[in-house]
């Protein structure tokens, strides 16, 4: 067989089917965020222009100051923690927020964000939903105080304005304006990104390079305390991301594949660290650099686990020991 027919065969058998595939639920996808992220997004307008924004401010300044960041910025925060990261990207883009403090925020977004539905997941495969609350949140406060101290002072302008985003005084129909061009752009954008991420994601699952990461990174992943039962599921939750990857983690907890003393485990990590694909590329595309919401997150991650598994030894230590006595 020509080599020329075999390139053929793999387009039209394989890859076409996953490109194919991607189109109906990137669109179903990219209109649900949408519906969200728009009218979110006008709200913060509306918030910025009635200047209540500015009382939300100085309310949470007091507190935000500690990280670096301007009181507006918890609007960016508060907004990740109930909804998700494309929604957070809206507010950011609303705002005027320096690198600097895009950055942080990114940091703290991408730990702590639609905390309802993901808590509820994690929950559902093993672990105490307050516990989970409390680790993303502590660990989102914890990062932003550690790169409220390692970032330069200004590294550089504002995101904001870099996009077209700020809004100025200008008067209520020019910051209009200016808000309906960067909404438009974006929702392009989230349109595009969910296309790529969809169709990169079923070719990853075509080709079997999800299993072949899931390999390669078994043992590596024990150095950040996560059994290698484990990797396969690590590599879905952040390829997947936790919402649509719990189906497949509670299915091989069902099936006996995990136990749940290493789904707790697993959990503890991808709480902090997951979606490394899809949620660092949207702050990707507005200018955030990957090192700085990437390394974070995972040695964070590494020692809540590593200090959640030396909690549960110490636990076991003193069960046994308490059992001895007894005895």
């Amino acid at each position: 067989m020509s080599e020329d027919k075999t390139k053929a065969m793999v387009w039209s058998g394989r890859i076409r089917p996953c490109i194919a595939g991607a189109f109906p639920p990137a669109i179903k996808t990219s209109l649900w965020l949408l519906s969200i992220t728009v009218p979110f997004s006008f709200a913060v307008l509306v918030m910025k222009l009635t200047g209540l924004l500015n009382v939300i401010a100085r309310l949470f300044e007091p507190v935000f100051s500690l990280f670096g960041l301007p009181g507006e910025s918890a609007l960016v925060f508060v907004t990740a923690c109930f909804l998700n990261i494309y929604s957070c990207i809206a507010v950011i883009e609303t705002l005027d927020l320096s690198g600097r403090t895009v950055t942080i925020l990114a940091l703290m977004c991408l730990i702590s964000h639609n905390l309802p539905v993901e808590t509820a997941v994690q929950k559902r495969t093993g672990s105490s939903l307050l516990k989970i609350l409390t680790v993303r949140l502590g660990a989102s406060f914890a990062g932003a105080f550690i790169l409220n101290m390692l970032l330069p002072a200004d590294p550089s302008s504002s995101i904001a304005n870099a996009l077209g985003g700020g809004l100025g005084d200008a008067g209520y129909p020019a910051e209009i304006k200016v808000w309906l061009i960067n909404i438009l752009y974006l929702c392009a954008k989230i349109m595009v990104l969910v296309l790529i991420l969809m169709i990169l994601q079923r070719l990853l699952e075509e080709f079997g390079v999800t299993y072949f990461l899931a390999r390669l990174l078994k043992y590596p992943l024990v150095l950040l305390g996560i059994p290698h039962q484990a990797a396969f599921l690590w590599i879905v939750a952040n390829t997947l991301g936790l919402a649509y990857g719990a189906g497949v983690i509670v299915d091989h907890i069902e099936r006996g594949r995990l136990s749940m003393a290493h789904a707790r485990i697993l959990n503890y990590h991808i709480a902090i660290s997951h979606s490394l694909l899809e949620d660092t590329c949207l702050f990707l595309a507005i200018g955030v650099s990957v090192w700085w919401i990437t390394i974070p997150r995972v040695i964070l991650a590494a020692i809540v686990v590593w200090l959640k598994r030396l909690a549960d030894f110490l636990r076991e230590q003193a069960r046994r020991k308490s059992h001895d006595t007894v005895v």
